[in-house]
């Protein structure tokens, strides 16, 4: 297939259009609006910010920070972006493929129903029966499958079930894994033919560090193949900046609906030259696909500069964090090798609302060990650091063996703790000293604040610890500021009945605008207490059926026309 990126500067249309419709991200979201709309014969752009990899240019371990890590100006441009702020502590994918080149491979439905029925969309659907068809058209293009034979840390999971008296509640991960002999390639085995040649896992365990075997299946290999093959064309190394709907005579005009068409304007991350900025326009719409903290920054952005001054102010209310926590266990010697596995192979569930999986960076980890320190109890900003010196001061030994990473990746597993429990964080914006920018900030949701520690987790991973004859620890920021970590933002533009109460409607269109969707996890209006990945692609595929029939979004007349 040709590279999409050395087709995507195509000069504009006679009518001074790039596309019909503008894809602004390529993850989930975006990936799902990308095919489908290419399907219905529409031309798509996708920006991206990230770079596009070829499985053999991921990085080979944590450690190599440039192709890990993304740090743009630091000339990091990997799939991992990590995001400190006061209440959350936030990972994040980047590059062509979003989340999906660095994320678990895990793919559950929600098990709670109280995602279905929060309080913020339950009364505008039937969200479980309007759901369920797209899941399965999701699990079917995402090659979804349960994983197996049990390994080493499965065991002591099951174990965990039990002494919590859930043994019933483990289960195997569903996952979207080519589990094929190992290493082998063949024709494609899930399209018929039509999709990828496709190589059988090798239970390495570097699902998150970027898969370099062809076995996971990222977007790459299905949504945003065959939308490629579609028509959509696709950008790296753009940063969506600026959004603008044009006026009746084709120029930017922020008191205008978007009914005339939306300028994108973008630049290269990390760059210092403003040469390096781009603009692009869409005849029938945007689409914005950035990810939770992504799409809410820049729509918070546009509200904040006047571009879009017809946004709801609710733009960066009900983040949700999926109330997680994420802890490590460590084993002192290398008799034990929790690697040779999947990212996410088991889990369990402690309660109807809880959530417990073991996850691995498999043997070239060890950089994400330096996100941990020793287990820390509860307590507050002042008293938790206070707790880490003691805690360091009567175990220097254990501290020393979890702070020297040698083997950590092989000795060592996160236990990633989510729940469904409504509880929120706000991110906020407000204009820097001379208009330079934007700086964001977070504050707990007054009524329902996101908690910053789960008894259940530590007492989680202290067991697990117990059962390998290891060293628990907490996550790094939790330890030190109290802060927790999650790998699963969600909201921030959340679906809502109208502009009072949401961002977006249940169709994902943003209220006040015409050809202004937001198609991704941040429009989920509760905790799913599963990792989101499979229920946002469920939710896209529903919004691209309804703007299917959506006779409201037409293609823009021109001046000559509408005179």
């Amino acid at each position: 297939m040709a590279e999409a990126d050395a087709t995507a500067d195509a000069p504009r249309d006679t009518d001074g259009f790039d596309a019909d419709w503008i894809v602004v991200g390529s993850g989930f979201g975006g990936s799902v609006s990308a095919l489908r709309l290419s399907e219905r014969g529409e031309s798509v752009l996708m920006l991206e910010c990230g770079r596009r990899f070829e499985d053999h240019e991921h990085a080979k371990s944590t450690w190599d920070l440039r192709r890990f890590f993304w740090a743009p100006k630091l000339g990091m441009r990997g799939v991992l972006r990590l995001s400190l702020f006061r209440d959350i502590f936030i990972g994040t994918g980047a590059g062509v493929g979003g989340g999906s080149l660095g994320y678990a491979n895990t793919l559950y439905r929600p098990k709670d129903d109280a995602f279905y029925l929060a309080d913020q969309w339950s009364d505008l659907a039937d969200w479980k029966a309007e759901l369920a068809p797209h899941y399965d058209t999701a699990e079917h293009m995402l090659g979804v499958t349960t994983y197996g034979p049990a390994g080493v840390t499965d065991g002591y999971i099951r174990q965990l079930g039990r002494d919590l008296g859930v043994e019933g509640s483990f289960q195997m991960t569903r996952v979207g894994v080519f589990l094929g002999e190992p290493g082998v390639e063949v024709d494609d085995p899930y399209f018929g033919g039509d999709g990828p040649r496709r190589s059988g896992c090798r239970r390495c365990g570097a699902c998150m560090v970027g898969c370099r075997y062809n076995a996971k299946n990222t977007l790459r290999k299905n949504y945003l193949w065959f939308a490629e093959r579609a028509g959509t064309r696709i950008l790296a190394d753009r940063e969506v900046t600026r959004l603008v709907p044009l006026g009746l005579d084709g120029t930017p005009d922020t008191d205008a609906d978007g009914s005339h068409g939306w300028q994108v304007e973008t630049t290269r991350p990390g760059a210092w030259l403003r040469h390096r900025r781009r603009t692009f326009r869409a005849r029938l719409g945007v689409v914005v696909s950035a990810g939770s903290l992504g799409s809410t920054k820049l729509l918070l952005r546009q509200r904040l500069t006047g571009s879009l001054p017809r946004l709801s102010d609710r733009v960066g209310h009900l983040v949700r964090t999926n109330s997680e926590s994420i802890l490590a266990v460590t084993a002192r010697t290398d008799e034990h090798d929790f690697s040779q596995t999947v990212a996410i192979s088991s889990s369990i569930w402690p309660d109807a609302q809880t959530h417990i999986e073991p996850v691995t960076y498999g043997a070239g980890g060890g950089a994400i060990g330096m996100l941990s320190t020793l287990l820390v109890g509860d307590g507050t900003r002042v008293s938790r650091p206070l707790k880490f010196v003691g805690q360091v001061l009567r175990h220097p030994v254990r501290f020393a063996r979890i702070t020297w990473p040698q083997h950590w990746g092989r000795r060592s597993f996160l236990v990633l703790v989510m729940q469904s429990y409504d509880n929120a964080i706000q991110l906020r914006g407000r204009r820097r000293l001379l208009g330079r920018g934007i700086r964001y900030s977070t504050a707990q949701d007054v009524g329902r604040p996101n908690p910053t520690f789960l008894p259940i987790a530590n007492e989680s991973a202290s067991r697990l610890a117990d059962y390998i004859g290891g060293i628990p620890q907490s996550g790094l920021t939790e330890a030190l500021f109290n802060i927790p970590i999650t790998a699963h933002l969600l909201g921030g533009c959340a679906i809502g009945a109208d502009p009072a109460r949401g961002v977006v409607d249940a169709r994902h269109r943003a209220f006040g605008y015409e050809g202004l969707l937001v198609v991704d996890g941040s429009t989920m209006p509760a905790n799913v207490g599963v990792n989101p990945s499979l229920t946002i692609t469920a939710m896209a595929e529903r919004a691209m059926e309804l703007l299917g029939s959506d006779v409201s979004v037409e293609r823009p007349r021109s001046v000559a026309e509408l005179t």
